[in-house]
């Protein structure tokens, strides 16, 4: 079970990211549903670790075996869904990844994969684009050249 849950005020998530980086470049994806890129990720299940989860979700988005280097950020987020107008409380912890040795930087600067009956297209996003790009989290466009040593907790209200 998901830790997600509707209320009447909105929608509740606890997630977890991946920040996979190779030469100022940043691993985004977008999906059949979303005009805006996005890391990597997902929610985390109920008696789940945030580090199982991340790994776990790498697994099935992009089927390879990563290794997490570190948590970056706790951040909280308060947003609305700029397709479904749904309003969130999302918790969501990013993980700086070691993909080198997988096969994943063999697979172009853009690619496609699938999950299940979703389609995930994926892209390098160069640093410098980033902050031109309808990305989410908006924090990332900023955060990404300089990544902290230890987890920061933050707030992000869109």
């Amino acid at each position: 079970m998901d830790l997600t849950f509707k209320t009447e005020n909105g929608r509740f998530n606890y997630r977890v990211c991946a920040v996979i980086v190779n030469e100022n470049r940043l691993l985004a994806m977008r999906d059949e549903n979303s005009p805006y890129y996005y890391l990597p990720g997902g929610r985390v299940a109920l008696h789940e670790t945030a580090e199982h989860a991340v790994l776990r979700e790498i697994k099935e988005e992009l089927e390879i075996d990563a290794k997490i280097i570190r948590p970056l950020w706790f951040n909280q987020g308060f947003f609305t869904e700029d397709v479904t107008g749904e309003r969130f409380h999302e918790l969501c912890v990013y993980f700086l990844m070691d993909v080198s040795h997988t096969a994943i930087l063999n697979k172009g600067e853009k690619f496609r994969m699938y999950e299940r009956h979703h389609v995930h297209d994926y892209e390098w996003l160069a640093f410098e684009r980033l902050k031109n790009e309808y990305l989410y989290p908006i924090f990332i466009k900023e955060k990404i050249f300089h990544l902290p040593d230890t987890l920061v907790l933050q707030a992000e209200f869109e």
